[in-house]
């Protein structure tokens, strides 16, 4: 079974490095031409694609092979009464973002925010989530990456679960294939638990993502361990192997905030729990301290397990 962990978006070891500088849309409404408008969604954009470049080169540098890409790299590309053409104007920079990726066998994916609700009831919400998931499939038609997955949450319970699960359903049917092909679903902590978002996904054909802490926090009393293999499940097929979020909590045990660092100790239970399914798999680290959270969790597995077989700075055997 080999694991390897990732991490989200900053990396922390790379001061002023940041792939997720942003122009508001009242900022941009402040700027009195339209050419010092475009100049400045020029400049914040040209600044994230290259950082985004360093912040990959790092990962590559430091063996880490698993990495998600902000949601913010391109300002106010999905704003309905912003229209500019950053696809062909980046097109270069995203090839080779695109090339940096699979010259170096990475796995990428992206996490559209929360304020999209593919089963709201608000249908103008529906559209605009729509737009917004067309960014995510764009960028990854222009990085010329089709592997490239985004994680969702299955969304609102308005109505009721059932209702809403249906909704769900009936929109995620209208959606463009080049949306939904790239779609996978996670658990949330207060809504739609493991179980539930396990059979939405087995209805819809579309892997699960699962989120351990989620879990802990939401659950009708399942141990995580009967949900795994079938969760597993949905990722036959795939390019990669099934992808897992892990985060340890900032006090209490249910406690949704993030900690600063991850809990060695429950980490390798966990994956002593998963070492009977004998599957790969891929671990983001949902951590406030990003990049140094994945050190600090390799080092502390390293102390707790010296039998684990390394295979580089974040891939590990058992």
């Amino acid at each position: 079974m080999r694991v390897r962990l990732g991490y989200v978006a900053i990396a922390l070891e790379l001061p002023k490095v940041t792939s997720s500088s942003n122009v508001t849309y009242t900022y941009y409404q402040k700027l009195n031409t339209e050419e010092k408008r475009l100049d400045k969604l020029k400049q914040i954009s040209y600044s994230n694609t290259q950082d985004l470049k360093k912040i990959l080169e790092y990962n590559i540098e430091r063996e880490i092979h698993f990495y998600r890409i902000t949601s913010a790299l391109i300002p106010l590309a999905t704003h309905p009464e912003v229209k500019w053409n950053y696809r062909e104007l980046f097109k270069a920079d995203f090839k080779q973002i695109g090339q940096l990726i699979k010259n170096n066998h990475m796995r990428v994916d992206t996490h559209p925010d929360q304020f999209n609700v593919i089963n709201s009831t608000n249908e103008n919400v529906v559209e605009s989530t729509k737009r917004n998931l067309w960014f995510h499939a764009h960028l990854f038609e222009d990085m010329e990456y089709p592997q490239g997955k985004m994680v969702l949450h299955v969304g609102s319970a308005a109505g009721g679960k059932e209702a809403a699960l249906k909704r769900f359903k009936e929109n995620f049917r209208k959606y463009p294939k080049e949306i939904t092909s790239k779609i996978i679903l996670e658990n949330d902590d207060k809504t739609f638990t493991a179980k539930e978002t396990l059979r939405l996904c087995k209805e819809l054909r579309v892997p699960m993502v699962l989120d351990v802490h989620h879990h802990i926090c939401n659950n009708d009393g399942e141990h995580v361990m009967e949900l795994l293999p079938e969760i597993l499940d949905t990722w036959k097929g795939d390019t990669f192997p099934p992808k897992i979020h892990f985060s340890s909590p900032k006090e209490s045990s249910k406690d949704r905030k993030h900690a600063d660092f991850i809990n060695g100790q429950h980490f390798v239970e966990f994956i002593e729990n998963c070492k009977r399914l004998n599957q790969d798999i891929d671990i983001m680290i949902e951590a406030k301290k990003k990049d140094l959270a994945l050190y600090h969790l390799a080092q502390s597995i390293k102390n707790l397990r010296k039998e684990w077989n390394w295979l580089d700075n974040s891939t590990f055997e058992i």
